[in-house]
């Protein structure tokens, strides 16, 4: 047997898939009607949608298997998304991929596998919609053509959930989004003892650049803002607009330097956009170590660099009366 890859893009794919807060909900009828239709019109006894976690295979639907979830080192939905493309074993028994799968040799004794992957709006693959026979067959191009269709009908479903957790005009998760997505990162934190750096970031002036300039020029500072903030983190990092002018990044496992030169090189980023004519995008910044003790969840340290943040602006505030 041999284990699925991890895709290139797995921090981004997961932090999608989690945005969504999709996993381990109950199921669905918008759902349940595209896997009893594929179950149907290929003649199958298993249609699944699965999700691919970082240990597990999901299923949000299943037609013909009592089990909920299997380890994502089994699974073939796992390959399929490596893949970036349409899987189809014809006969699992003989692939040396598969061969000594669980799966193959003991219940649900797969034979044909046909997974197409079901992609987030930002191009993840999240999981697939596969379909099952316990008995090898052929999959002629038509049938591959319409599992392609069905499997973009699963996507229009998910963009539906996705909206609720996305800013529309940064592209970058929303509140509801960040606090789905920090939740797991802190959890794994805790678990693992591993720190965690909350950083919440204020436009300075922001107001003013959309009564002086209007607000498409707030929408681009906005944008802008959002690009040099994916730019500057690292892919592992949780970049989100929390609403208005207000944004946030959470990082694992970084020392304070790291953040300091990491908020350099983004005041750096910023100025290098700096639109001619235009005031320089500026920001107030704080940051609050995640402490599971003082923190119990998302928001309690969400509070807690809100009044880092705010006690940084009152303290420079000072400074400048007293200069002037």
């Amino acid at each position: 047997m041999i284990e699925p890859p991890i895709p290139f893009d797995e921090t981004c794919r997961l932090q999608s898939l989690h945005s969504m807060r999709i996993l381990d909900t109950e199921p669905e009828e918008r759902f349940d009607r595209i896997t009893r239709l594929a179950k149907r019109v290929f003649g199958v006894p298993i249609a699944l949608v699965s999700l691919v976690d970082g240990h597990r295979q999901w299923f949000k639907s299943r037609q013909g298997l009592d089990v909920r979830e299997t380890p994502r080192e089994i699974s073939f939905c796992g390959h399929a998304i490596a893949q970036g493309e349409l899987l189809v074993v014809e006969n699992a028994a003989v692939d040396p991929r598969f061969r000594d799968n669980p799966l193959v040799k003991g219940a649900p004794r797969i034979r044909f596998y046909a997974g197409c992957p079901v992609r987030a709006p930002n191009g993840s693959a999240l999981g697939t919609l596969c379909v099952i026979d316990t008995s090898p067959r052929e999959f002629p191009e038509e049938d591959r053509t319409l599992l392609r269709e069905l499997s973009s009908m699963i996507e229009d479903e998910l963009f539906s959930l996705t909206k609720a957790s996305t800013d529309d005009l940064t592209g970058l998760s929303n509140r509801r989004g960040f606090r789905t997505i920090a939740t797991h990162v802190l959890s794994v934190c805790k678990r693992s003892a591993s720190p965690a750096v909350a950083v919440l970031m204020d436009l300075d002036g922001f107001k003013q650049i959309n009564d002086t300039y209007g607000h498409p020029e707030g929408d681009r500072v906005l944008k802008d803002f959002a690009a040099t903030l994916l730019k500057t983190f690292r892919d592992s990092d949780v970049v989100a607009r929390l609403g208005g002018d207000e944004f946030c990044v959470l990082l694992t496992g970084p020392e304070h330097t790291d953040i300091t030169r990491a908020l350099l090189r983004f005041q750096e980023g910023l100025d290098a956009r700096h639109a001619p004519g235009k005031p320089p995008i500026l920001f107030s910044a704080g940051m609050a170590h995640y402490d599971p003790e003082k923190h119990a969840d998302v928001d309690a340290l969400l509070v807690a660099v809100d009044e880092q943040m705010y006690e940084r602006k009152r303290e420079r505030k000072l400074r400048s009366q007293a200069a002037s």
